[in-house]
Parts: C-alpha cells; sequence; structure tokens
C-alpha cells in the first residue's frame, strides 16, 4: 500500500466506525422511543427539529436536510405524522411553491414528552458506545465537539 492508499483506508476505517456509532445509537433511540411512545427515531428527529424554530415552522426542504431524508420521504413522513394531528402545512406567503411545516399542540406535548426517553436512551447508549474499544475514541471526540456548545448555554 502506498501513502495514498494508506490515508484512504484510514479515512474508510474512520467511516466504518462512525457508521457503527450511529447504528448503535440509532438502535438503542428507536427501541425506547417506539417502546414509550410510538414515535420513531426520524419522526422524533422531525418533531423536535421543528419544536427549535422560532416560530415552529421550517421549509420542507429545510426539514429534509434535519431529518437526513430525501425530499419525497420527507413529504410522505410529513403526511404520516400531519394525519396523526403532529404537524400541519402551511403555504408560503411569500411563495406559493413553498410549503411550510409546522408542530401542533398534540406535536409539541409529544416531543416534550418523549425528550427526556430520548435523551435518556442517547445517553446511555454513548456510555455503551464509549465501553467499546473500536468506538471509544470517537465517542469522546463527539463529547470534546459538545462542550463548547453546551458550555454555551
Amino acid at each position: 500500500m502506498g501513502i495514498a492508499d494508506d490515508a484512504v483506508e484510514v479515512r474508510a476505517q474512520g467511516w466504518r466506525t462512525l457508521t457503527a456509532l450511529h447504528a448503535l445509537l440509532e438502535t438503542e433511540l428507536e427501541r425506547a422511543l417506539s417502546g414509550a411512545s410510538d414515535l420513531s427515531v426520524v419522526e422524533y428527529t422531525v418533531l423536535d427539529a421543528l419544536s427549535r424554530q422560532d416560530g415552529w415552522h421550517m421549509r420542507m426542504q429545510q426539514l429534509a436536510r434535519a431529518a437526513a431524508l430525501s425530499p419525497s420521504a420527507t413529504t410522505r413522513l410529513v403526511t404520516r405524522l400531519e394525519d396523526r394531528g403532529l404537524l400541519t402545512r402551511i403555504l408560503c406567503d411569500d411563495d406559493r411553491r413553498g410549503i411550510y411545516t409546522e408542530l401542533t399542540p398534540a406535536g409539541r406535548a409529544l416531543r416534550d414528552a418523549t425528550r427526556p426517553i430520548h435523551d435518556a436512551a442517547l445517553e446511555s447508549a454513548l456510555e455503551a458506545a464509549a465501553a467499546q474499544p473500536e468506538l471509544g475514541a470517537i465517542v469522546s471526540a463527539m463529547h470534546d465537539i459538545a462542550l463548547p456548545v453546551s458550555a454555551e448555554r
């Protein structure tokens, strides 16, 4: 292997490690959320992203980025959540092609009720991941990145 090949392998190993951590976290969050609230991780992510907005709404494209979904998957998810009465769509006054998504009171209440469950599951999963030699370094790096942000609050 040449130097370039070594660099590619290091990046590939980093990507595999990140993917393994993501899978572990998503599995634990899915188990906790679906058991307690009948929400999937991505549904919670959408409710959480919307709850953090001033005015409590986002354009569909923004929501797709926040949930790491394609536009069509976002539309299907928004429709499911809208059918459950958790959010609503609003046409943009400035751009008739634009659609905003906003939490309903029921959506906000469900997000608020499930946040402690989500946060506890995330903390527990991160602790478990930190104890695994292959994941410990990336969990530590995540904590180092998050510390300056949480210190500002």
